[in-house]
């Protein structure tokens, strides 16, 4: 049985998967079992790691009228981050083509532009017929599809959706950052 289990262990290392990582997906809630390639070099990422800390999940684009909440994102995100926040950005081309570029385009833009330090991850969809699993499972629990650039959602430390925000709802806003305070008060 250990020789079984050794081999096992041995096995999904050599995909680059170790025991804590099979422990933090075994607890981790059915939203965030998922796993998307990093904006900077598509290296595959998953969710499972920000389980237990509350997270706003925005899609974004380099060249919309609400770009600058890049500023907004960053400025909450390190304000919370040693509370418990993470930001997760979503680049998305669905609205406008406001985002035409390659990753490597958007993630120097991000970098060079706003700073930005927050997760960020590969270009997909995220509205429409076919929107990435995280934002299909984000719309069906919220009944809300992103109408623009810049959508946010909150997600408890459980990992269940709580609230959604319009673009035109600025991220330093009093009303998410007092969900966000909310939010981080509670226990997982």
């Amino acid at each position: 049985m250990i020789r079984l289990m050794i081999t096992w262990l041995l096995a999904l290392s050599a995909f680059g998967i170790n025991a804590q990582t099979v422990n933090a997906a075994s607890s981790c809630s059915p939203l965030l079992s998922q796993t998307f390639p990093r904006l900077q070099d598509e290296a595959p990422q998953s969710l499972c790691q920000y389980q237990g800390k509350v997270i706003m999940v925005v899609n974004t684009a380099s060249y919309c009228g609400f770009t600058s909440q890049y500023d907004g994102l960053e400025k909450i995100y390190a304000k919370y981050k040693d509370q418990g926040l993470v930001v997760l950005g979503f680049p998305s081309n669905d609205f406008g083509q406001q985002e035409p570029g390659s990753n490597k385009e958007i993630a120097d833009f991000c970098k060079n532009t706003y700073d930005v330090k927050f997760p960020m991850f590969a270009k997909s969809v995220v509205s429409g017929n076919n929107p990435n699993p995280l934002f299909k499972m984000l719309i069906a629990k919220t009944g809300t599809t992103p109408k623009w650039n810049f959508y946010k959602y909150l997600i408890d430390r459980n990992g269940n959706v709580v609230e959604s925000f319009n673009s035109m709802t600025k991220p330093t806003s009093n009303t998410i950052t007092n969900e966000i305070e909310k939010l981080l008060k509670e226990k997982v």
